[in-house]
């Protein structure tokens, strides 16, 4: 199998931008296949953008077979992909859906041989039963019967689940262990809350179901947390992937062209920036009370409604993005009490996705309080900060545009470098244009979130070169941006087990800036800010070195393919 997978890698490394061969297939049917096989077959993550629609009646397996098989399939996509390119006279745009598919495959190449989680981290199974549950709980209700029966369905699946990871998992890191007996620490409890809390949106026969298929799950879930305790004295204290794999996700799967010291030169003079600016804004709130929360959930929720409608006038009225008249609303909610007792799992959203356009988008929201986690803490504040982050013009709004892109390779692609990298441009850009300069201590917020987002890229690069350990990347975290050690040590763990995952806010941001510079130079006096933004958005999934391919003509900064390290 590993032979296999290295003579794959060295064909796809050989293949050039635009080198012209028969064609033996299409880039829109072996998409089409690929994101049809990948909706059933990606893992669960705690990442809110890989989120994909999932087929009903999915089952979870990670048995040896399933896994095997899988790699089989992935084989087939690899070889498919190599054999095709483009023919010679087609369009960059068809070049660029050419490259962009090859990044989408090797991302999967990447969760199962070169970063694998599935055989080192305790916790990806943890993703794979209770996470999985829980992405079925995060749509705002009613809940369909076919969502019901889903729920069901997972529930039952986690003792299978839970025994197929006893036997993958043959390279178990202590750092990822320990945080894995963490999350299931009252696991019993917490199953017990959220089933109660669960049973008003079930029908009767439904409830009965969960029921009867529950207490087998915890059942595994304890032992699990058991096994894997047993496990701490022979496993590995070392998390990093090493630098070979680091530059297969940038080159393969992000399709950056830095290397690890260019990031953190990048990073460096960014941190530096943001410090800068905060320190202006600080002196300005000199002997200014502390911001005020708001004095209930209630009234956070109306803020943010209202913050939300301002935004979309600020965004057309300013001409620096089109907003479609189609679009829904992306609103809070107070957390439901059935997600509260596994809140961390992941991000509390929905924003929905390609079949529920429809819909509007959702953000869970606690009860303002001062002793929230960092980003919480801010919302209860003031919503915009994270609103346009994550909301409009952020990753709902951008999601949904690329969910509409006439492109069908590009409505199914997806990919964390751009979509943050887009999320936090929007931070800075609406900053610039003047949207909170109603509130000096949002913009405070806003550079102290600049400065966290910088810090993310030393903290990804030294993990995983392996330079920081999990504990030190975390102490890092909370002395330097600060913030609260409960928030630290849960981005710390993230970033350990999710390589590349932290760099792509800042380096996003950094790639955007940068097109944006080069396309005014080029442009001149057509330069247009909105058709700029516009064609961003709408290609938002896409990574920035192909956005500048199509824009400018300029394939400089698309990276050539590498072969998958030895040994994996």
């Amino acid at each position: 199998m590993l032979l296999n997978t290295r003579r794959v890698a060295l064909a796809l490394a050989a293949v050039l931008i635009g080198c012209p061969l028969a064609r033996a297939d299409s880039v829109a049917d072996l998409s089409e296949n690929f994101w049809q096989w990948r909706a059933a077959e990606q893992p669960f993550t705690s990442d809110d953008i890989p989120r994909v629609e999932r087929p009903v009646a999915l089952v979870v397996d990670w048995s040896a077979a399933t896994v095997a098989r899988r790699d089989k399939e992935l084989h087939r996509f690899e070889s498919r992909w190599a054999e095709l390119t483009v023919p010679a006279g087609a369009g960059i745009h068809e070049r660029v859906d050419y490259r962009l598919l090859g990044s989408a495959i090797a991302r999967a190449r990447w969760e199962q041989s070169v970063g694998p989680k599935w055989q080192r981290d305790p916790g990806f199974y943890i993703d794979q039963t209770l996470g999985s549950v829980f992405d079925l709980l995060l749509p705002p209700p009613p809940f369909s019967a076919a969502r019901q029966a889903d729920i069901v369905a997972r529930m039952r699946q986690v003792p299978a689940t839970l025994k197929a990871a006893k036997e993958n998992l043959t390279d178990i890191r202590r750092p990822f262990a320990q945080l894995a007996i963490d999350a299931l620490d009252h696991v019993s409890d917490r199953v017990a809350q959220m089933e109660a809390a669960l049973a008003p949106e079930l029908s009767a026969a439904e409830r009965k179901a969960l029921a009867r298929a529950t207490p087998a799950a915890l059942a595994a879930l304890q032992d699990y947390r058991a096994w894997i305790a047993a496990q701490l004295p022979r496993a590995r204290a070392d998390t990093a992937i090493g630098r070979d794999n680091y530059l297969y996700f940038l080159r393969n799967v992000a399709l950056m062209p830095y290397t690890p010291e260019q990031l953190l030169a990048i990073s460096r003079e960014e941190w530096s920036r943001s410090v800068a600016f905060e320190a202006y804004q600080q002196s300005r709130l000199a002997g200014a009370p502390p911001a005020p929360l708001f004095p209930s959930a209630d009234a956070q929720i109306a803020a943010e409604s209202l913050a939300e409608s301002k935004v979309r006038a600020f965004l057309t009225e300013g001409r620096i993005l089109t907003v479609p008249t189609w679009l829904r609303h992306y609103q809070n909610r107070l957390l439901p009490k059935y997600l509260e007792p596994f809140e961390d799992l992941s991000e509390t959203d929905d924003l929905t996705g390609p079949s529920r356009l429809e819909e509007d988008g959702t953000s869970y929201i606690r009860i303002p309080r001062p002793d929230l986690g960092f980003f919480r803490l801010s919302t209860a504040q003031d919503p915009r900060p994270i609103l346009v982050h994550e909301g409009v013009p952020g990753h709902y709004f951008q999601l949904c545009l690329g969910w509409h892109n006439s492109d069908p390779v590009r409505r199914h692609y997806y990919d964390s470098g751009a979509n943050e990298g887009i999320g936090f441009y929007a931070e800075e850009m609406m900053l610039q244009q003047g949207l909170f300069d109603d509130n000096p201590r949002t913009r405070a917020t806003i550079y102290s979130f600049m400065r966290l987002r910088a810090l993310r890229v030393e903290v990804d690069v030294k993990l995983a070169l392996g330079e920081f350990s999990l504990q030190q990347a975390a102490d890092y975290l909370e002395r330097t941006v600060p913030m609260d050690r409960a928030t630290a040590l849960t981005e710390a763990s993230f970033f350990a087990s999710t390589p590349g995952q932290a760099i792509s806010y800042q380096i996003g941001k950094a790639q955007i800036t940068e097109l944006l510079a080069d396309a005014r130079r080029a442009q001149g006096a057509a330069f247009s800010l909105l058709g700029f933004n516009d064609f961003v958005w709408t290609n938002g999934n896409v990574p920035l070195s192909l956005q500048r391919w199509e824009m400018l003509e300029d394939a400089s900064q698309v990276p050539a393919a590498v072969p998958v390290p030895r040994g994996q």
